[in-house]
C-alpha cells in the first residue's frame, strides 16, 4: 500500500487556528502531526469525531468515532473508541505541537477517517478514568473549541 496523506485545517472559538496532517504508512499506522495556536495553556482532549459536519460549528461533528462500539479510553487502552487520541499539550504561549502514531484511524478502508472531523476540546480528557458520567463517553473533555474536516491532501 502506498503512503496516503490527509489534512484538517483547524478553526474554532476565539483565535484557535491550526492544521493537522495524517499520514498512513504502508505498515497500517497513521502518523498524526499538528500545530494548533490560540489554546489555553495545558491539556486538551483530542479526538476524531464521527461526522464531517460543521454547519453548527464543532458541535455538529457528532460523537467520537467509535465503529467498534467500545467505551471511551486512552489511546493505549484495548477498550477505547477508535477516535480516542488522548490529550495534546499547549504551552504557556497557547501553542500545541504534537505527533501521535495510531493504528485505529486509517485513511482507507471501511473504518476510514476521511470526511470525519478532528476536534480539540477545552479541557483535559480523563481517558475514561474520571469516575464521572461523561468519562466513559467523552472523557469529560468539555467544550469543543476547535475542529476541522479531514480531507485528502494534494500530492503536489
Amino acid at each position: 500500500m502506498a503512503t496516503i496523506k490527509a489534512v484538517a485545517l483547524i478553526t474554532g472559538s476565539t483565535n484557535i487556528r491550526g492544521s493537522v496532517q495524517f499520514v498512513q504508512q504502508p505498515s497500517g499506522a497513521t502518523q498524526v502531526k499538528g500545530r494548533i495556536t490560540g489554546l489555553t495553556p495545558g491539556l486538551h482532549g483530542f479526538h476524531i469525531h464521527a461526522l464531517g459536519d460543521t454547519t453548527n460549528g464543532c458541535n455538529s461533528t457528532g460523537p467520537h468515532f467509535n465503529p467498534s462500539k467500545k467505551e471511551h479510553g486512552a489511546p493505549s487502552d484495548g477498550e477505547r473508541h477508535a477516535g480516542d487520541l488522548g490529550n495534546i499539550v499547549a504551552g504557556s504561549d497557547g501553542v500545541a505541537e504534537f505527533s501521535i502514531t495510531d493504528f485505529q484511524i486509517p485513511l482507507v478502508g471501511h473504518h476510514s477517517i476521511l470526511g470525519r472531523a478532528v476536534v480539540v476540546h477545552a479541557d483535559p480528557d480523563d481517558l475514561g478514568r474520571g469516575g464521572q458520567e461523561l468519562s466513559k463517553t467523552t472523557g469529560n473533555a468539555g467544550a469543543r473549541v476547535g475542529c476541522g474536516i479531514i480531507g485528502l491532501q494534494s500530492s503536489v
